[in-house]
């Protein structure tokens, strides 16, 4: 049998690690610039923990999530988003004791059944930022800031910013009844999905990206028109902040997203040419969450971002990336006696903080000179048994093909 990933999962292999790594320093290096640290949460939660958050109603919760009952007969899920646990660990740990906003970011890997598609997979990745703790809008152009600078720090462009609100607790009632009263006389053409949004998820009408559902969408009253004075004064702010930032918003009345917690600010960065369904970062505020998972009323907000859409991003621009350092030193040795001298000076050599790759087994000099040549080393150390007694060794440069013979206590120095 010849075992195979499972479906919705991807080997990451080496040749597309320096994508990986790239991302994850300028995730850390952004997370620098703004206050945030550093919070890896468990793989699986109490599966209450994502029903609750997530919200039962949406398509994460009854369709997509991994549960599973362990040994000890606990209900546990396999994380499919990252802020439900981050709020927990918040609670968990007593930081609303800590100065307030608490800014934590994490890399994680997130796990949902749906159908594979071009950067989302059941096994994907992603990164998120969690401010928790404060309501000011200028924390949400802070947010919506550091979303946006990443992208200029990997050079990713032709990006839209898209934005919205939908309200709070006080207003938004008013508003999903508007919404069901306009689809109630467009229910037949809506798609299933849809039917069933209408009773369960009214939000989630405007997010669908079916064509038939989009047009009878695009008439759809505007949650900004049903806002509370607050709301309205929150997303007012909100948008001359980042008039101030020079960030180029569009307001997006069918934006709402996906996840059942978020309150007043909703927010997509998405490429100009790729729409919703190529999103590469969502967001938004969430009020209410950290109060529903039992803690006291506590504002917040956050973002996260898909990594695989963001490297497929990467290659389609044509985006240059640093390389990883790898070994430019190869030890080749002639005889048992070589062997032994360049496995201790392999050792010495690494210690100083050199990288080098020993040649093994008994393969002829000019075998071992030839696998340095196609690990693209910069230069090749020779011993042979009158190097061993000389204490010497030959310095050949792969490049140039020039070579000296030059004394052992002088190595590290010269290819330092």
């Amino acid at each position: 049998m010849l075992y195979r990933a499972p479906r919705g999962t991807s080997d990451i292999l080496p040749q597309e690690q320096a994508y990986w790594r790239y991302i994850e320093q300028k995730v850390a290096e952004i997370a620098e610039l703004y206050g945030y640290e550093r919070i890896d949460a468990p793989a699986f939660e109490d599966t209450k923990l994502f029903a609750r958050s997530v919200g039962e109603d949406t398509d994460i919760v009854k369709k997509e999530m991994y549960t599973f009952e362990d040994r000890g007969g606990s209900l546990l899920t396999l994380r499919p988003e990252g802020t439900a646990p981050v709020c927990r660990a918040y609670l968990e740990h007593g930081m609303k004791n800590l100065p307030q906003p608490v800014k934590l970011y994490y890399i994680a890997s997130i796990f949902r059944y749906e159908r594979p598609q071009a950067g989302r997979y059941r096994q994907h990745y992603q990164f998120g930022y969690e401010a928790i703790g404060d309501d000011d809008p200028a924390l949400d152009g802070e947010v919506i800031d550091m979303a946006w600078q990443f992208f200029l720090s990997v050079n990713l462009r032709s990006l839209s910013l898209q934005l919205n609100s939908i309200g709070c607790q006080k207003c938004r009632p008013n508003y999903v009844a508007a919404l069901k009263g306009y689809y109630a006389s467009h229910t037949q053409e809506l798609c299933s999905d849809c039917k069933t949004r209408l009773k369960r998820n009214p939000l989630r009408l405007l997010d669908c990206k079916k064509p038939s559902c989009q047009m009878v969408a695009d008439s759809a009253p505007r949650s900004i028109d049903f806002l509370c004075p607050e709301c309205a004064d929150h997303f007012s702010r909100l948008k001359r902040y980042l008039q101030l930032l020079d960030l180029p918003f569009v307001v997006n009345h069918h934006l709402v997203r996906g996840l059942g917690y978020y309150t007043r600010t909703v927010f997509e960065i998405q490429p100009e040419e790729g729409g919703a369904q190529s999103t590469l970062v969502g967001g938004g505020r969430y009020d209410d969450l950290i109060e529903e998972l039992g803690g006291k009323p506590t504002p917040a907000l956050g973002f996260a971002a898909g990594i695989e859409r963001i490297i497929l991003n990467l290659k389609k621009q044509k985006v240059a990336i640093p390389t990883l350092a790898k070994p430019r030193v190869f030890i080749a040795y002639l005889g048992d006696e070589a062997k032994e001298g360049a496995i201790k000076l392999a050792s010495a050599l690494r210690g100083a903080g050199i990288g080098v790759i020993e040649a093994l087994g008994d393969k002829s000099l000019k075998a071992q000179l030839r696998q340095a040549n196609n690990l693209d080393v910069r230069y090749a150390v020779i011993i042979g048994e009158q190097e061993i007694k000389a204490g010497t060794v030959i310095l050949r440069d792969m490049t140039s093909a020039q070579q000296k013979s030059v004394p052992v206590s002088q190595l590290q120095g010269l290819l330092k």
